[in-house]
C-alpha cells in the first residue's frame, strides 16, 4: 500500500484562533474537518507544498511557519505520513477557494469537532504549548505555590507538579492549591497513583515509567478530554505510550542534568530519530530550556520541558 505524503498547517490568527477547513462530501474521510493541506508532489519540498497548496485552497501567501508534527496513519484503504507546520503568520484573507466551509476555533473548542483519525495527534499538538515546566520537589509548599503564580504570569501554560514521593498526603494537598492557581490560566498535570484520578477532575494526568509498564496493556484511564502523558526515555516506553494512548510525552534526557547526574544522554540526533517513530507530541527534557526550544522543533519536538530552566526566581 502507497504511503501519501500529505503537508497540512495549523494556521493560527492573531487572536490564537486556529483556521479549519471542512471535507467535500465526496472526499476520502468526507464531511470531517481538517487542517487545510494536501499532497507533496514528488519533486516538491514540504515547504513548498504547503505554500502552494494553502494559496490554492484558501488564497493565502504563508510568511511564517514551521515544522509542528509529523504523524504515520494506516487507514483500512490507504496509508498516510501528515507532515504538519505552524503558520503565525500570512498575507490575504483565507476563504474557501474550492468551496470548503472553513471555519476559526479556540484551541480548546478542537475537541468538539469531528476529525479523521490520524489528526488527534495534530489537534493535540495544536492545543499545546512549546514550554512545559515541571517544578523542583525540594522547596517549601508557599515558595513553591508562589512560583506556580509567578511563572504562569510570565506566560507558562502547562505545569507538572512533581511528586518525589508517591503517596504523600502532602502532596494531595499540594496539588489542591496548584489547581486553583492554574484554574482558566494553564494546564495542571498532576503525578501519583491512578486511584487519585477521581480527586481532581480539572488536572490532566503525567504517568512514570514505571506506571507505564504497568499499566500500558490496561489502556488509558481517563477519558479524551483529559490530558494524558507519560514520561519515557527508549523507544520500548515510546511503544508503550503509543499503546497507551497518551496524548504527549517527555523524552529524557536530552543532555546531562544535574537531577539525574548517572543517566546515559540521547544526544539531539538519537532524539531525533525516537520522536521520527512516534506520532504523538514530544517535550525534550534534560540538560534543555528556552534556548533549546527551536532546536527541539528542528528535531521534530513539541518543545522542551525542564524545571530549573522555567522556574522563576522566587
Amino acid at each position: 500500500m502507497k504511503r501519501v505524503h500529505v503537508a497540512a498547517a495549523v494556521i493560527r490568527g492573531v487572536d490564537g484562533r486556529i483556521l479549519l477547513a471542512r471535507r467535500a462530501d465526496t472526499q476520502h474521510q468526507g464531511g470531517l474537518w481538517e487542517f487545510p493541506g494536501g499532497k507533496v508532489e514528488a519533486d516538491e519540498s514540504v515547504a513548498s507544498a504547503l505554500t502552494r497548496e494553502l494559496q490554492e485552497e484558501l488564497g493565502i501567501q504563508v510568511i511564517t511557519a514551521r515544522p509542528l508534527i509529523k504523524v504515520q496513519h494506516d487507514y483500512p484503504d490507504k496509508q498516510v505520513l501528515l507532515d504538519v507546520w505552524e503558520v503565525s503568520a500570512f498575507t490575504g484573507e483565507p476563504h474557501g477557494a474550492e468551496g470548503q466551509p472553513l471555519e476559526w476555533v479556540a484551541p480548546r473548542d478542537l475537541l468538539n469537532y469531528e476529525f479523521p483519525a490520524a489528526n488527534a495527534p495534530i489537534v493535540a499538538a495544536a492545543r499545546l504549548p512549546a514550554e512545559y515546566l515541571i517544578t523542583p520537589g525540594e522547596l517549601e509548599t508557599p515558595t513553591l505555590l508562589r512560583g506556580i503564580q509567578q511563572a504562569i504570569a510570565g506566560g507558562i501554560k502547562l505545569v507538572q507538579l512533581r511528586a518525589p514521593n508517591g503517596y504523600d498526603p502532602k502532596y494531595r494537598d499540594l496539588a489542591v492549591d496548584a489547581v486553583g492557581l492554574c484554574a482558566g490560566k494553564a494546564q495542571l498535570m498532576l503525578k501519583g497513583p491512578f486511584e487519585w484520578l477521581g480527586d481532581f477532575p480539572a488536572a490532566g494526568w503525567h504517568m512514570t515509567a514505571a506506571q507505564l509498564r504497568k499499566y500500558a496493556s490496561k489502556g488509558r484511564p481517563l477519558p479524551k478530554d483529559r490530558w494524558l502523558a507519560a514520561s519515557c526515555h527508549n523507544a520500548e516506553e515510546l511503544a508503550l505510550a503509543q499503546m497507551m494512548d497518551v496524548d504527549f510525552v517527555t523524552l529524557s534526557p536530552v543532555q546531562p542534568t544535574q537531577t539525574h547526574p548517572d543517566a546515559q544522554p540521547l544526544g539531539w540526533e538519537q532524539a531525533a530519530e525516537l520522536i521520527s517513530g512516534f506520532s504523538k507530541p514530544v517535550f525534550l527534557l534534560g540538560g534543555v530550556g528556552p534556548a533549546e526550544r527551536e532546536k527541539a522543533w528542528e528535531a521534530g519536538a513539541q518543545g522542551v520541558a525542564g524545571i530549573r530552566a522555567f522556574w522563576p526566581e522566587v
